[in-house]
């Protein structure tokens, strides 16, 4: 193997890590706020990338339907709740400003919002505007296609049990899972799509180019990152996200809405979930069923970085995109075993470190 091809893989191998540092900070934020292994991550890396496919061929994302299912169940439910409270003797009956200020929010969540994309939605496709808008229009679009699921999945799914046990909510992680890849090939079909790219560039530097799609994905993957990172430094919601990591009963009693924060975290894991398919659909053919392998190398950068460090996790991302690449060159056959197999070394360590405390604390 020589220089340039060296160079060649090297470049593969970070664009692709790019990727997975965008899903492995999403994993490790819904995981530190939620103790939720959010496997159907790698659902929303398919809707994203054949979302955006649907409206560059003008063809109705049916993935609005999923929201409005969501939406409606989750507003039924506001109103059996608040049904069910007054039906209590020590409550006493709520006024029709209790029943307004409670409901509307979730109205225009749920209700509203999907609606408006829906009819939206149609008059753009009945008059084959879809495929006419901007690149830009449709990065939006999909993002408030696919966006949206990512909390109303936790009102639905999570968070009725969100005080039960790592490994329940693993298990209801992995039905989710499969129940979205279903839905997936319901939606979207078998035979899988490929999006226009992003930035028709192609820049050189002497025998070596570079694709424009592969600088934007690096680009946008390190501003995402940054923003991110200001985003947990200066705003409010991100202080007690924080916080919420940290300690969520501290978090409760310091009057940080816990829920809240769970339906935020699940937003942007989403939200990264979606963008991370927006970049990756021009570079490979996305198919119904192909988030969950890019899910599963997403959280082997996360689980490399113990699941609670946002750098380390995208530092083992780009780790995973680089090892990727260059056994691909020698070994295309075993490249998933040799990506996978990262994930026992980390194992061992903190293995052996958790049973160094216990002796620890034994001999105290």
């Amino acid at each position: 193997m020589d220089s340039s091809i060296a160079l060649i893989l090297a470049q593969d191998g970070l664009v692709t890590g790019a990727v997975y540092a965008l899903l492995a900070t999403g994993l490790v934020l819904v995981f530190s706020v939620t103790r939720v292994i959010f496997i159907p991550q790698g659902e929303m890396v398919t809707y994203g990338a054949l979302t955006i496919a649907s409206l560059q061929l003008n063809v109705f994302p049916k993935i609005i339907y999923l929201q409005l299912v969501l939406g409606s169940y989750l507003f039924l439910f506001e109103i059996l709740k608040i049904v069910k409270s007054q039906s209590k003797p020590s409550l006493g009956t709520h006024k029709p400003s209790y029943w307004l200020r409670e409901l509307f929010p979730t109205f225009v969540q749920c209700i509203l919002i999907p609606s408006v994309l829906w009819l939206l939605l149609n008059e753009l496709q009945i008059n084959s505007l879809l495929a006419q808008m901007g690149i830009f229009f449709q990065v939006i679009l999909t993002l408030f296609l696919v966006a949206p699921l990512g909390p109303m999945l936790y009102k639905s799914v999570f968070e009725p049990l969100s005080d039960a046990s790592v490994l329940v909510l693993l298990i209801l992680s992995v039905a989710l899972h499969l129940s979205l890849m279903g839905l997936g090939l319901w939606m979207f079909g078998a035979e899988g799509g490929r999006s226009a790219p992003l930035l028709e560039l192609r820049p050189s530097w002497g025998a070596y180019s570079m694709s424009g799609q592969s600088i934007f994905v690096i680009i946008s993957s390190a501003l995402v990152m940054v923003g991110f990172s200001l985003f947990f430094q200066y705003s409010m919601s991100g202080k007690a996200l924080r916080a919420t990591a940290i300690n969520r009963l501290g978090a409760r009693l310091m009057g940080i809405n816990v829920k809240t924060s769970g339906q935020l975290a699940f937003f942007f894991a989403a939200l990264l979930g979606a963008f991370s398919g927006i970049l990756i659909g021009p570079i490979t053919t996305i198919y119904y069923d192909s988030g969950f392998i890019i899910g599963l190398k997403g959280f082997v950068g996360a689980i490399l970085g113990a699941l609670g460090s946002y750098p380390l996790a995208a530092c083992g991302a780009l780790l995973v995109g680089l090892l990727e690449s260059y056994v691909s060159f020698w070994a295309s056959a075993y490249k998933e075993v040799w990506v996978f197999s990262l994930i026992i070394p980390v194992i061992m360590w903190r293995s052996f470190k958790q049973s160094n405390l216990i002796d620890e604390d034994d001999s105290l």
